[in-house]
């Protein structure tokens, strides 16, 4: 074996040992084992809520679990096949040296998102995650570009198997969306996408412009964690108005015959969120109050925060903001205004290939504020 290539895997399985270590893997089977006898008790769904975090966390777990031992399996055969390619010879030794050499850069890309994995023990990231798109400047435009930024989040989300429950869509009067609330369900939903949060910019030649000029739209990505029973976030009665109407789709269309759209306005901080994608008030106005919950826990986070700030504890709290361009002419990029990371294919881009753009995220927001 040549050695450059059996410094690389050394290096590959200095790297897989840490993630190994991180996850205490040997944890990691008695978790799922004890999980897995959770599971198997009949009695478990008589409380729905606590089954599903069950449910969730052993597939999680379960996942977990087999990346790992996965990514040891396929480093471990990798230096079977250089031996097996270098006993060839001619054009099968070449093919087979390529080959492995394939192996191990794909290796490479997986050990590295494993080990960004890793880097997520933030307060909430290991909780589902709730996303507010909301279009910006551009008129038509920016409405279009929210929806192709929504698209292509749930794209994503369908490509790794997360569940997306869809709470609001607020559809504008010419094409795309003014607004849209939606939950990533997977554990680390929140801490993964959290780096997404900020304004996201488009460059193109308008579809909605007879004269072909090149327009330019923002859309701004929010991210929330999902509250859980231990946030103690309290809303009373009192401090909510609750409003109902009908619900409509894009142009009017698929309007209900009843009021079951919820519209609860925080009257304290003059916070406002809707649901109309349940089949019932009675279940938008609990998904409604589960988004009023995040935005007053998020609420809370920013003010405990800006005192750590101000006693000195410090940070970058501003990451959040204008954080990637997307532009499809004069030529083809996608490029994250904070990471430097960049790709010339907005289409794979935009039908949910992002991965490279959380990872970068991720490794930039450790190394900016490690706290």
């Amino acid at each position: 074996m040549h050695p450059d290539v059996a410094a690389d895997l050394a290096e590959l399985d200095t790297t897989l040992k840490t993630v190994e270590s991180v996850l205490d893997v040997d944890e990691l089977r008695r978790r799922i084992d004890e999980l897995e006898h959770q599971a198997a008790d009949p009695e478990l769904w008589n409380d729905q809520e606590h089954a599903q975090q069950v449910t969730s966390e052993l597939s999680h777990a379960q996942g977990e679990l087999r990346r790992v031992e996965d990514l040891r399996r396929r480093l471990d055969d990798l230096p079977v096949l250089y031996e097996l390619a270098e006993e060839e010879e001619g054009e099968a030794r070449t093919a087979a040296l390529a080959e492995a050499d394939a192996d191990r850069a794909a290796l490479h890309t997986d050990v590295e998102a494993m080990e960004v994995r890793t880097l997520l023990s933030g307060r909430y990231d290991q909780r589902d995650a709730l996303v507010n798109i909301r279009s910006g400047a551009g008129g038509v435009d920016a409405a279009d570009w929210a929806e192709m930024l929504m698209r292509m989040y749930v794209r994503w989300a369908e490509k790794h198997g997360y569940r997306v429950e869809v709470y609001d869509t607020s559809y504008a009067e010419e094409a795309g969306i003014k607004s849209a609330t939606f939950a990533v369900q997977t554990p680390y939903a929140y801490g993964t996408l959290s780096v997404e949060q900020g304004t996201h910019r488009l460059v193109r030649i308008s579809p909605f412009d007879n004269q072909g000029r090149r327009q330019t739209s923002f859309a701004e990505v929010e991210v929330l964690p999902v509250v859980e029973t231990t946030d103690h976030i309290d809303v009373p009665e009192t401090d909510i108005r609750v409003d109902v109407y009908r619900s409509s789709g894009p142009g009017g269309q698929s309007v209900n015959t009843t009021d079951s759209a919820v519209r609860i306005t925080h009257l304290p901080t003059g916070i406002v969120v809707t649901c109309q994608n349940e089949k019932s008030q009675l279940q938008n106005k609990v998904a409604a109050m589960k988004v009023l919950q995040a935005k007053l826990l998020e609420r809370k986070r920013q003010e405990e925060r800006a005192a750590m700030d101000e006693l000195g504890a410090g940070g970058n709290a501003s990451w959040g903001n204008q954080m990637r361009s997307y532009v499809l002419h004069p030529y083809q990029m996608v490029k994250d205004l904070r990471t430097e990371y960049e790709v010339n294919n907005p289409t794979a881009v935009l039908d949910g290939e992002i991965d490279g753009f959380i990872e970068s995220g991720i490794r930039w927001r450790m190394a900016a504020d490690p706290s």
